[in-house]
């Protein structure tokens, strides 16, 4: 009775909260005035930062389209006692947006391998590939060598800069593993799931790659324990859970091997929340950190007091980066969005993309604009929408206000295209009032049954902000980003624009040309 009194009283302080926000903005002055302000902010950015970004960090959401970040808005202005619709992310707030086409080489809907190769090396591939360009065939291992393409993340090591990766799947799942790995097959986790004639042919594992082919990456974290351990080992936080055993074939342990190559170098392996926020991140120059035998529990269903959160994952992560003076590249994947969607979950979906929302803020908060560019993208979009002409303030997961003119039953705003939502009861739609759709696993209902719901193929957005931020604008390939991010910094292949190799500020590649121009006219 006395949750029900707290609830009642929170949805009477909302409703509150909701009423005068609207009996404000029946005055043409609260909106004149917020545009005036908006217009102040937005000539503020004609003032264009082109100075040397020492530092890279890219958040991507993974299956964030359009409609999850309209949706996530509201989800986060609502869990802060707002309406919800006039809430800002913090994505929302940067200064420069554009679009990223996404498809694949061979694939007008793509998927997350292929897109992710796109926007960490700068090319567009086939779908279920990872650091291989589209000249390589998927599950072909004999198309793997020479199609190799390397990432941005090795363009900033090179340039002798710290990297990392924070993911909330496994660390070798396809987002993360295109920073690193070369594989014909996205689903090539561990040595047991290759077919034997690609181990004999030469190809390797991600998770190997993962500590082979760029020896050092300074910070690693997120899931994935059980592809390191051999097979059958059991789990440190699972031990009597045979599903999350080791299952590696060559009888490997990479975390041991990699504990002690790093014992003598700062390196410190992780496994729980404890353990990750006792670390002392000035004295910690490498850091493993495995929270788990798979992919991280969904934000809801995480453990509080043993998983860390995106958010402190991130934080550590920046800290420790932070040592090198040269500067760094961090990629953090909420990879969680995407499993969300697929199972037909709009709940999970969203809170995981309002917790990438609170890390990209702490990001903000750690560093500067002066000298940190900040890109967030996603690598595509889901058949995922909201409507059905909802009401200001409408909880995100509620009803339509209407029924269907067709069947007479109620429908929630949230809904899928296709997906495992889809659901019969006597030969007809399910009466979604007749179920709890509030509920943290309820799946909407989608107009199509599929086992899981499928990615959707129109443009994501890109939000940037700090050096060069304004270069990823208007309507561009997927594989723009990286190579604006690796400008900005002053790695890889543009490097004749900088001063000093790539240590001092920004010298436009037209500024050669504009000088002999002016030396021209005051000839004339």
């Amino acid at each position: 009775q006395r949750a029900l009194n707290n609830r009642g009283k929170r949805g009477f302080r909302f409703r509150l909260l909701c009423v005068n926000q609207l009996e404000t903005e029946k005055s043409p002055a609260f909106w004149n005035d917020r545009a005036q302000e908006t217009l102040k902010e937005a000539l503020n950015t004609q003032v264009l930062n082109k100075n040397t970004a020492k530092n890279l960090i890219l958040f991507l959401g993974d299956g964030m389209g359009v409609p999850t970040v309209t949706a996530a808005r509201i989800l986060k202005g609502q869990l802060n006692g707002q309406s919800g619709e006039e809430y800002q992310l913090e994505m929302d707030k940067f200064p420069f947006v554009s679009l990223s086409k996404t498809y694949n080489t061979d694939a007008q809907v793509p998927d997350s391998a292929g897109t992710a190769t796109a926007y960490l090396c700068g090319v567009k591939a086939n779908e279920g590939t990872v650091g291989v360009s589209a000249a390589a065939v998927r599950s072909q291992c004999n198309t793997t060598k020479g199609n190799e393409v390397t990432s941005i993340l090795k363009w900033a090591k090179d340039a002798g800069k710290s990297v990392g990766i924070v993911t909330t799947t496994r660390i070798n799942h396809a987002t993360p593993s295109a920073a690193y790995a070369h594989s014909v097959d996205r689903d090539w986790y561990s040595d047991n799931e290759m077919p034997s004639e690609a181990l004999q042919a030469g190809c390797k594992d991600i998770a190997r790659q993962l500590f082979e082919n760029i020896p050092n990456i300074d910070v690693i974290m997120g899931g994935g324990r059980k592809y390191m351990f051999p097979k059958n080992m059991s789990d440190v936080d699972y031990p009597g859970v045979a599903k999350y055993n080791g299952v590696r074939n060559d009888g490997r342990n990479l975390v041991q091997e990699w504990i002690d190559r790093m014992k003598d170098q700062g390196g410190h392996y992780v496994w729980n929340k404890q353990q990750l926020l006792s670390l002392n991140p000035k004295k910690t120059n490498y850091l493993l950190g495995l929270f788990g035998p798979v992919d991280l529990p969904y934000d809801l269903e995480r453990n509080a007091d043993s998983d860390p959160s995106l958010t402190q994952m991130v934080e550590v992560a920046i800290r420790v980066l932070q040592n090198n003076p040269n500067g760094f590249y961090l990629l953090v994947e909420g990879g969680r969005i995407d499993h969300g969607h697929h199972e037909g979950k709009a709940k999970q979906a969203l809170y995981e993309a309002v917790e990438m929302d609170r890390a990209i803020g702490r990001a903000g908060f750690l560093t500067t604009t002066h000298d940190t560019l900040t890109v967030v993208t996603a690598d595509h979009s889901h058949v995922f929408t909201f409507g059905g002409y909802t009401r200001r303030g409408n909880t995100i997961f509620g009803l339509a206000p209407m029924v269907s003119d067709v069947d007479q039953k109620p429908f929630t705003s949230i809904l899928y295209g296709n997906g495992p939502g889809y659901k019969l009861v006597g030969g007809a739609r399910e009466n979604v009032s007749t179920v709890d759709f509030a509920e943290n696993n309820y799946k909407a209902q989608s107009a199509v049954p599929l086992t899981s719901e499928t990615h959707g193929g129109e443009d994501v957005a890109v939000f940037s902000k700090g050096p060069l931020a304004h270069l990823l604008h208007g309507v561009r390939e997927q594989n723009f980003i990286p190579h604006v991010m690796a400008y900005a910094a002053c790695i890889g292949q543009n490097r004749k624009h900088c001063v000093s190799g790539g240590t001092a500020a920004l010298r436009p590649v037209f500024s050669s040309m504009a000088a002999v121009l002016t030396v021209t006219l005051l000839l004339c």
